[in-house]
């Protein structure tokens, strides 16, 4: 019987070795990635020098100070001439009824929500932060990571995911590092450093098997990740139904991908027969905007125009086919937010991060506050 996931399309890349826990990004090395992250992360945490040689820091007691991220994690919008980033975030009157008012949670009383996904998934969950935090100081949110294993291990380069709760609402917010949305295992576990991992695509990461049962709110997301220099990069080997795949370096990742979306929708949508209060959302694939080229041939994404390339939705299906297929007929709904975003190519944070190269640009992440505010004005209409 022939596998459904072979294809004769195959083609070899240039192998990078790095361990799977450092998870290399889009556009930078994984040591440029984690100045990278720091630079996107909203919550910062003001340690002593002895606490920030500590390999213990995450689990420090620290001070939660929420920044107003536009002048911040992305110089764009200020250099541009605005100041507060409300060009970014005040470009869609939607009308729509939103979870957030006044940073304060109307809707999200008594709730954890739980982003499980890639960088893009971290973008949403800082957003959301941000948001109803109203960008202030909030010294009564509690780091609440080690509730969910989310704690930095001796050697790794950040935790797997973050976690906060609100006292005042009872309301936990989190983020879990999945790239793939897949259970990930060291095939060799006497020696963790160098090992290749099983990639299961047929099994939903352990992180959601063990806390499911404690989400009210989930938002998956995947995408970026499907190809075959991270899945060298990252050391991942395809296997299902426990076994290798035969003959993988011939498979399409395209339909690899394909099979774990399926796989983890039918996975979750099983799970909420038993879990009636949970609402679980997949938010389809957040577009890239390189133009001239790609990330690692010098291609921008210089436009500073909002809506320079229209400003109307006019489809009706899904730009993400796989997983607006995916989701029909099940309990998990689409948050289908790739039309909207493809709007919006002037949004990325190109060359202004903060500790952008030169010559590099970003097209693929976005400047807060901005486009993953509106994803979160979705969902929270839809919670």
């Amino acid at each position: 019987m022939d596998d459904p996931l072979v294809s004769s399309e195959a083609k070899d890349h240039t192998s990078e070795r790095y361990r799977h826990s450092q998870m290399a990004e889009e556009t930078r090395s994984v040591e440029k990635n984690y100045e990278f992250d720091r630079a996107l992360w909203n919550i910062t945490a003001t340690f002593s020098r002895e606490e920030r040689d500590n390999d213990k820091m995450w689990n420090s007691s620290f001070k939660n100070t929420v920044e107003q991220y536009a002048a911040n994690d992305c110089s764009r919008w200020k250099l541009l001439g605005f100041r507060d980033g409300t060009r970014a975030s005040g470009h869609w009157a939607l009308g729509i009824v939103t979870c957030i008012v006044g940073g304060q949670i109307t809707s999200l009383v008594d709730k954890t929500i739980a982003f499980v996904g890639d960088s893009l998934g971290r973008q949403q969950f800082q957003s959301l932060m941000c948001m109803v935090t109203s960008g202030e100081e909030r010294p009564e949110i509690e780091n609440v990571g080690w509730k969910y294993g989310l704690t930095k291990t001796l050697g790794a380069v950040r935790p797997d995911g973050w976690a906060y709760w609100f006292p005042h609402t009872n309301t936990t917010i989190l983020y879990y590092w999945s790239a793939t949305l897949c259970d990930l295992e060291p095939i060799n576990i006497n020696d963790t450093f160098f090992t290749d991992f099983a990639m299961h695509l047929d099994r939903p990461p352990a992180f959601l098997k063990q806390y499911l049962h404690q989400f009210d709110v989930l938002i998956l997301n995947t995408g970026h990740h499907w190809s075959r220099p991270k899945f060298r990069a990252n050391r991942w080997v395809l296997h299902l139904n426990g076994k290798p795949i035969e003959g993988r370096h011939l498979v399409a990742l395209r339909k690899v991908k394909k099979f774990a979306i399926y796989s983890i929708v039918r996975w979750v949508d099983s799970q909420m027969t038993w879990r009636p209060r949970l609402k679980t959302f997949f938010r389809t694939i957040s577009p890239r905007h390189f133009f001239g080229g790609d990330w690692d041939t010098s291609g921008r994404c210089d436009n500073t125009i909002p809506l320079a390339g229209g400003n109307e939705v006019k489809q009706d299906e899904s730009s993400d086919s796989i997983v607006g297929n995916a989701v029909k007929g099940t309990k998990v709904k689409i948050l289908d937010i790739t039309a909207i975003s493809q709007l919006r190519d002037e949004g990325h944070i190109s060359r202004y991060g903060l500790t952008a190269s030169d010559g590099a640009q970003d097209c693929l992440h976005w400047c807060l506050p901005g486009i993953p505010d509106t994803w979160n004005e979705l969902l929270c209409a839809q919670v």
